[in-house]
C-alpha cells in the first residue's frame, strides 16, 4: 500500500461512522469499507473507493452492509451516495 493511500484511509477512519452520524451520533469509531458496488465475488475495491463504518453497521449488526446491505441502504442510502458524501467531505 502507497503512503498516499494509507493516509487516505486514516483520513476517512477519521471521519467516524457515516451510518453512526446519520442516526445523530457522530464521531464513533470506524473502520474502513470498501465499497462493493460494481464489484464481483471476492473482488475488492480500490483504496480511494471506501466509506467509514463502525463494526456494528460494518459487519456484526443486523443492518450491517455485510449482513444485509438491502437493509443497510434502506436505512441509510446506497454505498455510492455514502461514497459522495465521504469524498466532499475530504475534499473540502
Amino acid at each position: 500500500m502507497k503512503k498516499a493511500e494509507r493516509e487516505y484511509l486514516n483520513k476517512v477512519a477519521s471521519l467516524g461512522c457515516i451510518a453512526c452520524s446519520i442516526l445523530g451520533y457522530p464521531d464513533s469509531p470506524a473502520e474502513i469499507h470498501h465499497i462493493l458496488h460494481g464489484m464481483g465475488m471476492g473482488q475488492r475495491n480500490n483504496n480511494y473507493n471506501v466509506i467509514p463504518l463502525c463494526p456494528t453497521h460494518h459487519r456484526q449488526g443486523p443492518s450491517a452492509i455485510h449482513n444485509s446491505a438491502v437493509n443497510f441502504e434502506r436505512d441509510f442510502g446506497t454505498e455510492l451516495e455514502l461514497l459522495a458524501i465521504i469524498k466532499e467531505t475530504i475534499t473540502t
